[in-house]
């Protein structure tokens, strides 16, 4: 026994195994220690879940998701937030590639047929059922506390997105209000050829990576963006002044056509109230155009001053008889 242990072969086996562990070491070593690491920054990720101290231009307290979603997306914790950016990447491909829908449907039936079988297996041979003997004493039941907790949370949730969307929507920021149109008809061009989910898979990396990409170039990006927005104010000012200059232009020839066609009209005006003579306006001779005209006695016939003659058959015998008939004047 003594010599078949201290055989050179054994020996040799013995120190591979002994260099091997001793090689295993760091490298296990340095498993644990970034295990720890990163269980706890999922620990810090879990417990930055409390109310900002913030609140929106309305005046209302923002939720516990906010700080949560901005320690995720700001890499304060880069394990965890990698972690997190994988898992959503491999559920999106999960989604699309695996049946996930009928493996559950699969699982189920098999699981329901497993235990009909040997219930009904069970009482057959047994006498008794074989799943109903590991039927627990008392069902489980989800704790009212439990289920009010998580509701809150769901309810947190909801009211974040809610409230992110009208703050995008009434331009609290104007930043995110135009970053999220230029998303927005980006999204609406890629629908046309792009699948959801390679939409969707594109949103999340967007999401993850865009925060990382300024964090990683902050510097560089803050420069160019405040020589834009420089750039932008001065053609904005440039635009405002060229706008005044050309509006009192048009507003100081408006008025001056305003006081010319005034001083026209107050000229002749004058002029017509000036070629009316007064004889003319009190006798009224002049009739202008839809004035009556004037008459004369001598323009209508003069009345008869007698009465008729008796025996007289027709009108010339009428006017013989008269004043009239033997060549005499008229009486007015």
């Amino acid at each position: 026994m003594s010599n078949s242990n201290g055989s050179p072969a054994l020996q040799n086996a013995r120190e591979t195994a002994y260099n091997g562990l001793q090689r295993l070491g760091p490298v296990a070593e340095n498993v644990k220690n970034q295990s720890a690491i990163t269980s706890s920054e999922f620990r810090n990720l879990a417990d930055s879940r409390t109310t900002p101290n913030k609140s929106t231009a309305t005046g209302q307290p923002l939720t516990h998701y906010h700080s949560f979603f901005y320690n995720l997306l700001s890499w304060e914790n880069p394990r965890a937030t990698t972690i997190s950016f994988l898992s959503t990447i491999l559920f999106i491909f999960a989604a699309r590639y695996l049946p996930a829908l009928r493996w559950t449907f699969k699982v189920l039936w098999m699981t329901l047929g497993v235990t009909a079988a040997m219930e009904l297996g069970g009482k057959l041979v047994l006498s008794q059922g074989l799943a109903s003997s590991f039927r627990p004493k008392r069902y489980y039941t989800i704790p009212r506390e439990a289920l009010e907790s998580s509701l809150e949370d769901f309810e947190q949730l909801i009211n974040f997105f809610v409230i992110e969307f009208q703050r995008v929507l009434f331009a609290e920021k104007p930043t995110h209000t135009v970053a999220a149109f230029v998303a927005s008809l980006i999204s609406y061009w890629l629908i046309k050829f792009t699948p959801l989910w390679g939409l969707s898979l594109i949103a999340v990396s967007l999401v993850y990576l865009g925060p990382l990409i300024y964090i990683s170039n902050q510097e560089f990006i803050d420069h160019y963006l405040e020589n834009a927005t420089n750039v932008a104010n001065a053609q904005a000012n440039q635009l405002k002044d060229l706008t005044a200059h050309h509006t009192s232009r048009a507003t100081g020839a408006v008025k001056s056509y305003a006081g010319d066609y005034t001083s026209m009209a107050q000229s002749y005006i004058g002029s017509a109230r000036g070629s009316t003579s007064p004889k003319a306006a009190n006798s009224g001779a002049t009739a202008g155009p839809g004035s009556a005209p004037a008459y004369t006695s001598s323009d209508f016939p003069h009345a008869p001053k007698q009465e008729p003659t008796m025996g007289a058959t027709s009108h010339q015998e009428q006017y013989e008889n008269s004043e009239f008939g033997g060549k005499a004047e008229p009486a007015y």
